[in-house]
């Protein structure tokens, strides 16, 4: 059993789902409102613990009814929760997910409680980060708290996974020196490297770039195509299942989450683990919702 931790986001996800997004200056009615919970961080954390994964959170949430009501539904999941502190005066972390009919969604993001993650919380947890396999980050909480978990994970000998999103332009060098593995999106990958994600040529391209800022591994996931790996000097594309999508909130946390379930520390089986992965975010986009539709490993078997 994998043993990870996720250092990131959590939040309540508010969906309104329509025909179509709207224009600017237009006006639409909804078919459908709902929330459930969310956050990249949270989703990641679940699917991990969904697919077998003994799994750990550092985090925080607002000291509101909505922070309660994320942290019973990580502690539902027996994911180890003893790393979220509960911030006076900030409210928990929110997302608005506007969702059409063919399953592609806008996001509106207010952080929150995510924008309060502190050096001093990181190393006041160091023994779940030190006890990992694993380490996974994204970028809806604080850069410096990422920063100083990957170091502390890179010096006990942990994996250290990093999902650059949102994306920006200059990831700080000392992130990148302490990465292993790096999974972006397409846009993502643009945003990074400048390379437009058009045929696998530029796939290699783009992740020849990363492997040039000190990242030994990359994937690059390109949703309903798949996922293009690069380790080691090996690389391929693994093709996404076919199926019908209605919501694609949190397929790439499914995935990167589930995967990392499975996958061997020394990256020896990541074919196999980005193709469970992906029949994973399979079953997640023909669900609604984010951490609701996120599968357990029982319905990949």
């Amino acid at each position: 059993m994998n043993k990870v931790t996720i250092i990131g986001s959590i939040n309540s996800d508010t969906t309104l789902r329509m025909k179509y997004l709207p224009k600017p200056g237009e006006t639409l009615h909804t078919t459908e409102l709902f929330t459930s919970g969310g956050g990249k961080g949270a989703n990641q954390a679940i699917a991990a613990r969904r697919n077998g994964a003994q799994t750990a959170f550092i985090g925080a949430v607002g000291k509101d009814d909505t922070g309660k009501r994320m942290i019973t539904l990580l502690e539902k999941e027996t994911i180890d929760i003893s790393g979220i502190e509960v911030i006076d005066n900030q409210s928990t972390g929110s997302a608005y997910i506007l969702l059409d009919s063919f399953g592609e969604n806008s996001i509106i993001i207010h952080s929150g409680a995510n924008n309060h993650i502190t050096n001093a919380q990181v190393k006041a947890y160091q023994d779940l980060i030190e006890a990992s396999d694993f380490i996974i980050a994204q970028f809806e909480s604080t850069l410096d708290s990422t920063i100083q978990a990957f170091k502390l994970a890179k010096q006990n000998g942990v994996k250290t996974i990093l999902n650059p999103a949102p994306a920006f332009e200059q990831i700080p060098p000392e992130l990148l020196a302490h990465t292993d593995l790096i999974i972006p999106n397409e846009s993502e990958v643009e945003i990074l490297t400048g390379i437009k994600i058009s045929s696998e040529q530029s796939m290699k391209e783009a992740a020849d770039y990363l492997h040039n800022l000190g990242i030994e591994s990359v994937v690059i996931t390109l949703g309903n195509k798949g996922a293009f790996y690069d380790v080691k000097g090996k690389s391929g594309i693994i093709p996404a299942l076919k199926v019908k999508a209605v919501d694609t909130t949190a397929a790439g946390d499914t995935f990167i989450g589930a995967m990392v379930s499975v996958l061997q520390k020394d990256f020896s089986n990541l074919e196999e683990a980005i193709k469970y992965g992906t029949r994973a975010a399979a079953l997640t986009v023909q669900r609604f919702g984010a951490q609701p539709s996120i599968p357990y490993g029982s319905e990949l078997l």
